[in-house]
């Protein structure tokens, strides 16, 4: 199996917070993803692009056509969006609606990368795979399960991602 590039943007969200200790806020500097890759010894060839970096409940409908264009412009036919998680799903609608013939993954953390404790390493390396091996649609990728993006929902009680 010939293995493509993967474009991976970035949009935010908890895989990318850190935590402000004066202020005890947290905020948002610069991505992980760089220092997630070389952490994961990442063989996947991959092009990286930060959109922006906010948080997901603070996206808006224009951020999302942001994505959506981003998606639909990009060359690869295979891409990884990291996400926050409160709004993942609402993303994926967006990107399902725009019908771009392209395999689509969001992915996301519900601890921040910069803990030290936090899903989100795994949570992209599974989001990778799931982008290479899964055929065109758009899926949410959390807990090392890929669900359909019309077929998932956050379940707000256990802090993981459930299939509907």
């Amino acid at each position: 199996m010939a293995y493509m590039a993967i474009r991976i943007f970035v949009t935010g969200g908890t895989f990318d917070k850190e935590y402000d200790e004066i202020h005890g806020r947290l905020f948002f500097k610069d991505t992980h993803v760089g220092e997630m890759l070389k952490l994961g010894r990442s063989r996947v060839e991959v092009s990286v692009r930060t959109l922006m970096m906010v948080d997901s409940l603070d996206m808006t409908v224009a951020d999302r056509q942001l994505i959506v264009s981003n998606c639909g412009q990009a060359a690869e036919p295979r891409i990884v969006i990291t996400h926050g998680t409160d709004t993942m799903v609402e993303t994926a609608r967006a990107l399902a609606e725009a019908a771009l013939e392209k395999t689509i993954v969001l992915t996301g953390a519900m601890i921040p990368y910069a803990f030290g404790s936090s899903d989100g390493l795994f949570n992209l390396g599974s989001a990778l795979s799931f982008a290479q091996v899964l055929p065109a649609g758009v899926y949410v990728a959390m807990n090392g399960m890929a669900f359909p993006w019309d077929r998932v929902r956050k379940n707000r009680q256990t802090g993981f991602f459930e299939g509907t």
